[in-house]
């Protein structure tokens, strides 16, 4: 079978960085001690992609059936998130998209706490972004590389070691945001490791035409490393996402990698992709399923067995039906959030008198942080 991501952009060649074989028995066995993951490890990363596929289909039923308002599925991509959050330090900071669930159970995020921002009761989602170095979702396109460099530069400054690892797709890199973060991060040595996910759609815009140059190469022209990797391939992607990250903490360099892959399911919830992708084409792909191709690996290479993935299993259904339980049993938030964290002290009396109005028609008097 030929592999599709061989194809993706125009001018590409044969520059994949590639560890996993294709299929069984096609391509040498990895370089273990190259990686520097250990057995419980191999097995974790396994683990953390099949929670966060059985957590992903469940999020996008949860918006069938009227408990979000929206969300962006992320099937196929598990690889590329689970492999290049898990790359990094504890203490280094992920800045996510919105399609970065994945990356989300790699950090520990409580996922009911992630989905209010899908359920529409809270703007970004309600858990600690920086106890998990966990920034909030971020919906418009690309605008989280800016936060990303100015977190990684104010870390600098502080003489704080850290790396910053942003998420992007493909589309990202046709806005200003994704070019001014790139060459800001260049000029002043921000430890920034900039990750796009190119799953070769930008909602209904191919990546074909958002450039003519392979994504990975743009980086030569800002002077610093450029990667492209199998993002179906969960240990190529740690691989180069622990190279990067550590070039960012250690020299100030920053990365751009270009991890190729392919979004199974629709842009969002949304979007109806038939109407402008061709069934063969996700066929295609789903051939290289990430998660059937490391299990496939794991089980040929004996460091797991069938109890192991019957094991997981049965975790990630547990897991699934919890988050499912909490969002649905979720109560709206308090009127009251709408005024708090503007002002270090007191509102000043017109937005005191606004937030007592607001009060008093929600019914929730009495529960402001004056009463």
């Amino acid at each position: 079978m030929t592999d599709p991501s061989q194809n993706s952009t125009a001018g590409d060649g044969d520059d994949t960085l590639r560890v996993l074989p294709t299929g069984k028995d096609e391509g040498p066995e990895p370089d273990l001690d190259q990686l520097g993951l250990k057995d419980e490890e191999l097995r974790e990363l396994y683990r953390l992609m099949a929670l966060t596929r059985r957590a992903d289909l469940e999020a996008t039923a949860l918006q069938r059936q009227g408990e979000l308002a929206v969300y962006p599925p992320l099937i196929g991509q598990e690889a590329a998130q689970v492999g290049s959050a898990f790359a990094l330090e504890e203490s280094d900071w992920i800045f996510p998209s919105y399609r970065e669930l994945g990356a989300a159970v790699v950090r520990g995020v409580d996922l009911v706490e992630y989905l209010h921002f899908y359920r529409a009761t809270w703007h970004g989602g309600t858990y600690d972004a920086a106890a998990h170095r966990f920034g909030y979702v971020s919906v418009p396109v690309a605008s989280q590389i800016i936060h990303a460099v100015g977190y990684a530069m104010g870390a600098k400054l502080d003489g704080v070691s850290l790396a910053s690892l942003v998420y992007f797709g493909d589309g990202a890199t046709s806005e200003g945001d994704f070019h001014e973060g790139c060459n800001f991060a260049a000029v002043f040595r921000a430890p920034v490791v900039f990750f796009c996910q190119n799953n070769q759609w930008a909602i209904s815009v191919p990546v074909s035409a958002q450039t003519v140059a392979p994504i990975w190469k743009k980086a030569e022209a800002y002077g610093f490393p450029g990667v492209r990797v199998d993002g179906n391939d969960v240990l190529a992607v740690f691989q180069a996402t622990k190279e990067a990250a550590a070039r960012a903490r250690d020299d100030g360099v920053p990365t751009l990698i270009e991890a190729v892959t392919y979004r199974i399911g629709p842009h969002s919830t949304a979007d109806d992709a038939t109407k402008y992708r061709e069934q063969a084409d996700v066929d295609r792909w789903a051939e290289l399923d990430p998660l059937k191709r490391y299990r496939e690996w794991l089980e040929s290479s004996g460091n797991a067995d069938g109890s192991f993935f019957d094991d997981v299993e049965k975790e990630a259904k547990e897991f699934a039906a919890k988050t499912r339980a909490g969002v649905i049993s979720s109560e709206p938030r308090p009127v009251s959030e709408l005024f708090e964290w503007v002002f270090g002290g007191e509102l000043p009396p017109h937005l005191a008198r606004q937030r007592d109005e607001a009060l008093r028609f929600a019914g929730q008097e009495g529960d402001g942080p004056d009463a």
